[in-house]
C-alpha cells in the first residue's frame, strides 16, 4: 500500500491496456488525467487521500478554465483508479465516491438575427441549383429541420395543400412540421427543375446536379458559401439555421411546449435553452411568429 503514485498509475495503466483490453488512446487519456491528478494533490501516499482533497484539486482545475464535461471525464478516471487499487493493492476507501463535478455555465447557440436570416436567403435563383439551394435554405429554416432530416427528406413527404413536411427525427419518429409560405413557392419552382435532371427511381425531395440524392456535406458546402456570397460574418454551420427557427419563433410566439414539438426534442430541457435568447434579440422581433412564414388567412 506504500508504494510510490507513479509506479501504482503505472500497474493501473498496464491493467487498462493488458487485462481491460483498452486502447491506446483511451489508456493514454486515462493517464493524462492521472498525471493532471498526481500534480496537483502533493500526497506520497494515495491512501492518504480523501474526498476534501479530490473536492479541492476540482476546485482548482474549475477556477483555471477546465469545463465540467472535462472534470467529470477526469473524476471517472480518478474513481476507476481507486477502485483498482482497492481490488488489487488491499486500498480500504474510494475517495472520489459521492462527488459532484461543478456545473459549467450553459453555452448558449449560435443564432441568425433575423436580418442575417433574411440577407442569407434573399438570392437570385438563375440555375438550377441555385433554385434548388433557395428551396433547401428556406425548407430548413422555415421548419427547423435537422442537416439529416433536410438531406433524407422523399418528395412524397410535401404536403402542398395543408403547408407541411413529414419528417422522419432519431430514433425513426415521425413528426409533421409546418411549412411557411417563402418555403413553399421556393419548392413549387425547385420541383420543376427537378424533373429534369432526377434519375429513374430516385425518391429524394433534393438531388445533386447529376440527379442522385443529394448528401449532407453538399448541403453544408453549399450554406457556407452562400453565407460569404452574402456577407454574413459569422460561421454560417448547417444546424445555425434550426438555432436561428428555434428562437425566433420562440421570441414572437413564447410557446415552448409548440417549439419542443417542431424541433422534434424527446424532452423539454433540450428546447429550453432557447429561452435565454429571448433577452438578446428582443428588439429583432418580428410581428409574427415566423418571419419568413406570414399567416395565412
Amino acid at each position: 500500500m506504500s508504494s510510490k503514485p507513479e509506479s501504482l498509475a503505472a500497474a493501473f495503466i498496464h491493467h487498462l491496456t493488458h487485462e481491460r483490453r483498452l486502447s491506446p488512446l483511451t489508456a493514454g487519456s486515462y493517464a493524462r488525467d492521472i498525471r493532471l491528478l498526481f500534480s496537483h494533490l502533493n500526497k506520497d501516499d494515495l491512501a492518504q487521500v480523501q474526498s476534501p482533497h479530490i473536492r479541492q484539486v476540482m476546485a482548482q482545475l474549475h477556477g483555471k478554465g477546465l469545463s465540467g464535461r472535462s472534470l467529470a471525464r477526469m473524476l471517472s478516471a480518478w474513481r476507476s483508479l481507486y477502485r483498482y487499487l482497492i481490488r488489487s493493492h488491499g486500498y480500504q476507501h474510494n475517495p472520489c465516491i459521492g462527488l459532484r463535478v461543478p456545473k459549467s455555465p450553459q453555452k448558449l447557440p449560435n443564432a441568425l438575427s433575423p436580418d442575417e436570416t433574411v440577407r442569407l436567403l434573399t438570392f437570385s435563383v438563375d440555375h438550377i441549383l441555385t433554385v434548388r439551394d433557395s428551396a433547401m435554405f428556406e425548407l430548413f429554416y422555415s421548419s427547423g429541420l435537422r442537416l439529416a432530416e433536410l438531406a433524407q427528406l422523399k418528395l412524397a413527404a410535401i404536403d402542398f395543400a395543408e403547408g407541411t413536411v413529414k419528417v422522419r427525427g432519431k430514433g425513426g419518429k415521425e413528426r409533421i412540421v409546418p411549412v411557411g409560405d417563402f418555403a413553399l413557392q421556393a419548392l413549387k419552382a425547385w420541383l420543376v427543375q427537378r424533373a429534369q435532371i432526377v434519375k429513374p427511381d430516385v425518391t429524394a425531395l433534393f438531388l445533386s446536379q447529376h440527379g442522385d440524392a443529394i448528401s449532407t456535406r453538399t448541403i453544408s458546402h453549399r450554406l457556407k458559401g452562400r453565407a460569404r456570397q452574402q456577407g454574413i460574418n459569422q460561421n454560417v454551420h448547417p444546424h445555425i439555421l434550426r438555432h436561428s427557427f428555434a428562437s425566433h419563433l420562440l421570441q414572437s410566439s413564447g410557446d415552448l411546449r409548440a417549439v419542443q414539438e417542431m424541433l422534434g426534442h424527446a424532452h423539454i430541457t433540450s428546447t429550453q435553452v432557447y429561452t435565454h435568447l429571448d433577452f438578446q434579440h428582443l428588439t429583432k422581433i418580428y410581428d409574427t411568429a415566423h418571419p419568413r412564414a406570414k399567416k395565412r388567412n
